[in-house]
């Protein structure tokens, strides 16, 4: 995708800078440099996103921790049906997203930055999955588990949370 306006061009030049000295944005998956303000009111559309998403959890049986043990142990094809439809929608969504050049709600342009893969992504994906298979819950199915009454996923969320605090604090000190 070659950039085509002044905005995207300037954006494009802070996604593809040397960034020896400035690695903290490009650890996002997705970073929003949005200069763009809403009145407080805006944000209920993502309220209502969030509500409607914690149902489709719900209803999908996917913030079951049984069916979470049953992924684990291999003795059900459920939620890996789930994943792999998830994976086919986000990789048609990044086709169209490319092939059609579509941007944001609000006009800014989507650009997608290769990374290269390092030891550090196969050791944190190996410690979300054993954490995955130990709770039964990943990030966002947490508070849906919460919401339904599961409240031993409290301990799985204050851990969630202990884990980003800890991680923000030794981040300097780790080899990325």
């Amino acid at each position: 995708m070659t950039p085509n306006t002044v905005e995207e061009k300037k954006h494009h030049e802070f996604l593809t800078q040397n960034a020896d000295f400035e690695v903290r944005s490009l650890d996002a998956v997705c970073f929003n440099e949005s200069e763009l303000n809403h009145p407080w009111w805006y944000n209920f559309k993502y309220a209502i996103a969030g509500i409607l998403f914690g149902i489709i959890l719900v209803k999908a049986e996917v913030i079951s921790w049984f069916r979470i043990q049953e992924m684990f142990r291999l003795q059900s094809f459920h939620m890996f049906g789930v994943i792999g439809s998830a994976v086919i929608v986000g990789i048609i969504s990044v086709w169209i997203i490319k092939r059609f050049n579509i941007k944001t709600i609000y006009g800014e342009p989507i650009e997608f930055v290769t990374r290269k893969l390092n030891k550090g992504n196969i050791i944190g994906g190996l410690l979300f999955g054993f954490g995955w298979a130990l709770t039964g819950a990943c990030p966002g199915p947490i508070f849906a588990q919460i919401g339904t009454g599961a409240t031993v996923a409290i301990v799985t969320l204050l851990s969630a949370i202990a884990g980003t605090w800890t991680y923000g604090r030794l981040r300097d000190k780790l080899p990325h």
